[in-house]
């Protein structure tokens, strides 16, 4: 396995070990961490680090986000799992540059398909690309015209 796809899939769970037992994601991590048995790569660990604090730091405006391209569903509703993958792709679409777009949306996917149910890669997918396609091309495009 790639060491970003495990470092994304370390994210996820330590994103759904903190909404299960409602620990601040920073403690969750740390215990996840203390908890792996065996060495893990420095630079999977690096990269799973920045995501989880990314999404931690942002974590009302990543919400927001979902909430307003999720149509027709609250966020409290989805399923844990699908609600924490769309947060982490949410996160790398708006806030990594060194990430593109497409492979944020493919990792997203392939994470759904693993831990979610049937829908979730589907459902993850056009949430995604809604986002990217109004959020991220948008912000290319004015920034390219600016200058």
């Amino acid at each position: 396995m790639r060491k970003r796809t495990l470092a994304r899939e370390y994210t996820l769970k330590i994103l759904y070990q903190a909404e299960m037992t409602r620990r601040e994601i920073a403690l969750a991590a740390r215990q996840f961490w203390d908890e792996q048995e065996d060495a893990v790569d420095p630079h999977v660990r690096e990269f799973a680090d920045r995501l989880t604090a990314g999404v931690e730091a942002g974590i009302r405006d990543i919400d927001d986000k979902i909430s307003r391209y999720a149509a027709n569903w609250q966020l409290k509703r989805m399923a844990v799992i699908d609600r924490n993958i769309l947060r982490l792709g949410v996160y790398e679409l708006l806030h990594t540059s060194d990430i593109p777009p497409k492979v944020t949306i493919n990792e997203a996917v392939e994470l759904a398909k693993k831990y979610g149910d049937l829908e979730s890669g589907k459902f993850v997918n056009g949430i995604l690309d809604k986002i990217h396609k109004t959020e991220t091309l948008s912000k290319t495009v004015s920034h390219d015209e600016a200058g």
